[in-house]
């Protein structure tokens, strides 16, 4: 019974041994991958092991499962522990069921977990396994590993080790580069060894390369690369990319509406559980009631509700939280804050941080930044609700500061752009306003739309030198003030000592030089005597420049205004001192009188006739008053047209007085033009003007007439005095009745009706109107006009011309007749044909034939009356533009006609 007991035990030690083979067999079988990992002996609760590829066995399992509850596999293939685990027994396996619950597929994965002892114990069948082949070892360390160190990674091995005593060594980062002294390889043996922990952010694999040489230096083997890569732990926090995001979104958006993103970073593994992050929001201030959502994967923000009201709230506070490992209790995690701010309308004006300030400014100081002032404006920032304009409402009267904005930070700058005077204000209290760049809605329009504050401006005093305040300084002196009058002058000061002391005054500009300046007063002195009424003066004063300067040269101009007081020195004067009076319609004339003195000094004036030596000034003239500064000249006992002097004395209101010798034109006229625009012997004055052009004309005329007049004399010297005889048919020319003003019958007039008339005078014929004739010795000329008809006869070559009255046959004779000649011939022919012009059928006489007309001294310029009836047309009338003013009437009447 007792050796069969041992029997027993060996017997039951067996069949548990077979039994976890065929297990292990069964699982093998069944199972579609089987993977080793090396594992220490103890293993802390959620502790990362390792990772299988799940893919390689199930590509589309949903559902992942562990046989062992020990162990946690995540959709990676990490595997996890749950609880603490104490590996009693070399090995120990667990099973992965993967499983697609849509299609009811499963597939199993067994895990084996080896000792990392096992290693070492196996350490002497691993080196045979090397010694087969020089070729790369897949090698891997996790990362920021516990130990022992150093710890045994693999052995590296070269077959000529058989034959040859081979010696290994390594190279490259983590040997002898940095991180230098990571890694080594015993010399003999091939054994790699890591030294310390590694961390796989800063370095995630090492190359390095392995070497086998013999002791003399000889290389049997090629160069071996070797990787060791660093397996990642979740040892890294995810973080935000913000510490705090400031995100702005409208009040009253609609549910779903895009908020802002954020983002987080992990420095694990990219593609693991350790990096695949899980977004949410942990707190919101205020809390109630919830307004955000975020999505878990995007970071995305989005609004929850429609009821986000910036009136009630402005800005929201979210507390929001990043994890990785997809979120499971056991990931890492980071939290941040996000400010959300709600867009508004401009319904919030912008304040004054403070209510007054303080600055201070040099005096004579320009464009210099004195203070800035700033505001709070709970709109959004950078926009026309936020944007601030500012404006100064009092105390800058005088333009010395002008505020503007600082379009970065919206601050007011305050400058001075115009100098202040310490002397004349040591402070100046401004009060400014500001407002924004948008309007106000309509809630704001209710409340003050402005907000204020007080500045208090300081001015320093400054070492300026002489001030010559005011610029302009006047002193009054009266005109004709007798020479060498010392008076007044310009005062100058200086402002720090509150005195003219020490200050030397020099004329800079005197137009008239008129006045002396003192150096050391400053007072003037009249050189020359002051007229107020002398060209240039503008309003009585007077203005010259002066310099003031002190010990140091600093210098000031000042102009000094000599007020020159009026004396009743000048009286009063006719500026026009010819007046003309047409005398048939007016009978006077107004006359103006002005006085260059000062009102007090001028109207009302007195006028009145001055005697003269020509005792009937008073007799044909007398003076009318119209007003202070008028009066109307009237003409007496209807004087003749001519040139009058009438000597005017005109008085003012002290006396002074003045003659003005007036010149009084009566004319005829209807207006003065008429009498100025030509000169009239109506008026007695007539005066022409000739210029030098003008008078070689006329002598050249003159020269010419005589030399025509010489040869008329020369060539009727050389006349025969052959009498002449007229032709018989001369008479036949048509000779036209003028001077009818009547129709008639042609009637029959004796011979002795013709009159004839002595050379030199005029006389009216039968047909015609009979020039004059000019007689020189025996020679004559006799001519018949009327418009451009005449009838010449010469005596000289025998030439003779008879124009048709009425456009008749014209002959010519070349040869000229003395008068005698002409009388006997006309006596006889022209007679008979008197007798035949304007008769009746019955030779009876027209009713007008022949009147008689009695001399009515010379003829006007306009000629007969007669011709405004028998002119045809209206040709020839130009003369009625010049006729005399009384005629005009009569002319119209004629060119109407």
């Amino acid at each position: 019974m007792a050796a069969a007991r041992p029997t027993s035990s060996g017997s039951g030690a067996l069949c548990r041994l077979v039994l976890l083979t065929l297990t292990i067999l069964i699982f093998a079988c069944d199972a579609c991958k089987k993977v080793t990992l090396r594992v220490p002996s103890k293993l802390d609760a959620e502790k990362f092991v390792g990772r299988v590829n799940l893919k390689e066995c199930f590509k589309s399992a949903n559902l992942i499962r562990s046989s062992d509850p020990d162990f946690q596999i995540l959709e990676d293939g990490s595997v996890y522990t749950k609880n603490a685990i104490l590996l009693s027994s070399e090995k120990r396996n667990f099973t992965i069921l993967l499983s697609n619950t849509e299609n009811q597929e499963e597939k199993k994965m067994v895990v084996l977990l080896e000792h990392q002892t096992k290693k070492r114990h196996s350490k002497e069948k691993v080196l045979r396994r090397a010694k087969r082949r020089w070729a790369p070892i897949p090698c891997s360390v996790l990362e920021n590993s516990l130990g022992p160190f150093p710890l045994f990674l693999q052995q590296i091995q070269s077959d000529t080790a058989q034959n040859y005593t081979i010696y290994y060594s390594i190279r490259g980062p983590g040997v002898d580069r940095e991180p230098k002294n990571l890694f080594y390889v015993e010399r003999d043996t091939g054994n790699l060894y890591c030294t310390r922990p590694v961390d796989r952010e800063e370095y995630e694999s090492f190359e390095l390369i392995a070497f086998a040489t013999t002791p003399d230096g000889y290389t049997p083997e090629l160069p071996l690369p070797l990787v060791i890569k660093i397996e990642d732990e979740n040892d890294n926090y995810p973080i935000f990319t913000e510490t705090t995001y400031m995100f702005t979104v409208s009040e009253n958006s609609r549910v779903g509406s895009t908020v802002g993103q954020v983002c987080a970073t992990d420095k694990d593994e990219p593609d693991t559980m350790h990096t695949r992050l899980r977004y949410s929001i942990i707190q919101q201030l205020p809390a109630s009631p919830t307004l955000f959502s975020m999505h878990p994967t995007t970071g995305m923000i989005t609004t929850s509700s429609s009821q986000l009201d910036r009136e009630l709230v402005d800005r929201y506070q979210l507390k929001i939280k990043v994890q990785d490992m997809d979120g499971q209790y056991f990931g890492l995690q980071t939290t941040s804050t996000c400010i959300i701010d709600i867009k508004d309308v401009n319904d919030n004006l912008p304040t004054f941080t403070r209510s007054s300030y303080v600055a201070s400014v040099e005096e004579n100081t320009v464009d210099v930044e004195i203070l800035r002032v700033t505001v709070e404006d709970k709109d959004l920032i950078n926009t026309a609700n936020w944007r601030a304009n500012y404006t100064i409402l009092k105390g800058n009267e005088n333009g010395n500061f002008k505020i503007v904005t600082d379009l970065k930070t919206n601050e007011g700058i305050l400058c001075v752009v115009k100098p202040l005077n310490y002397e004349e204000r040591q402070q100046v209290n401004l009060q400014i306003g500001v407002v924004n760049e948008a309007p106000y809605s309509n809630e704001a329009s209710s409340r003050s739309a402005m907000s204020t504050a007080t500045i208090t401006v300081n001015v320093q005093n400054q070492d300026e030198g002489p001030e010559c305040s005011p610029a302009l300084q006047t002193v009054r002196i009266k005109e004709n003030t007798q020479l060498r009058t010392p008076s007044n002058g310009y005062k100058a000061y200086d402002p720090e000592a509150r005195s003219s002391r020490g200050i030397k005054y020099r004329k800079l500009n005197d137009p008239k030089q008129w006045v002396t300046v003192d150096e050391n007063s400053g007072s003037i002195t009249v050189i020359k005597s002051l007229d107020r009424e002398a060209e240039n003066i503008r309003n009585g004063i007077y203005n010259i420049t002066v310099v003031a300067s002190d010990e140091d040269g600093r210098s000031c101009t000042g102009t000094l205004g000599i007020i020159l007081e009026d004396v009743n020195d000048n009286g009063p004067s006719i500026p026009k001192q010819q007046v003309i009076i047409c005398k048939p319609v007016t009978s006077s004339a107004e006359i103006v009188a002005v006085d260059p003195d000062e009102p007090i000094n001028g109207p009302p004036f007195h006028f009145t006739l001055e005697s003269t030596s020509d005792s009937d000034v008073q007799r044909r003239w007398i003076l009318t008053g119209i007003n202070d500064t008028a009066t109307r000249l009237s003409y007496q006992n209807d004087l003749p047209f001519g040139t009058y002097t009438v000597p005017i004395r005109v008085a003012d209101r002290l006396g002074q007085s003045h003659i003005t010798p007036l010149t009084v034109i009566l004319c005829d006229c209807i207006i003065e033009n008429d009498c100025t625009s030509r000169v009239s012997p109506r008026t007695g004055n007539g005066e022409v003007k000739l210029g030098t052009w003008a008078i070689l004309a006329i002598l050249l005329g003159i020269a010419l007439l005589f030399c025509i007049l010489f040869t008329l004399v020369c060539g009727a010297s050389r006349a025969t005095k052959q009498p002449k005889v007229f032709p018989d048919d001369l008479a036949q020319q048509n000779l036209i009745v003028s001077n009818t003003e009547a129709p008639g019958d042609d009637k029959v007039y004796s011979t002795n009706g013709f009159t004839t008339h002595t050379v030199g005078s005029s006389a009216q014929g039968i047909c015609g109107t009979m020039g004059s004739g000019v007689k020189t010795g025996r020679q004559e000329n006799i001519e018949l006009v009327k418009g451009h008809q005449t009838l010449e006869l010469d005596r000289g070559d025998g030439q003779r011309t008879l124009d048709s009255c009425r456009g008749g046959h014209v002959e010519v004779d070349n040869r000229q007749y003395a008068y005698t000649e002409w009388r006997n011939f006309t006596q006889s022919h022209l007679g008979e044909k008197v007798q035949l012009c304007n008769q009746h059928d019955n030779h009876n006489h027209a009713q007008d034939y022949v009147l008689t007309y009695n001399y009515e001294g010379k003829g006007s310029m306009a000629g007969s009356v007669g011709c405004c009836s028998e002119q045809q047309d209206e040709d020839g009338l130009e003369f009625l533009d010049h006729l005399e003013p009384k005629f005009r009437t009569l002319a119209a009447a004629c060119t109407t006609r």
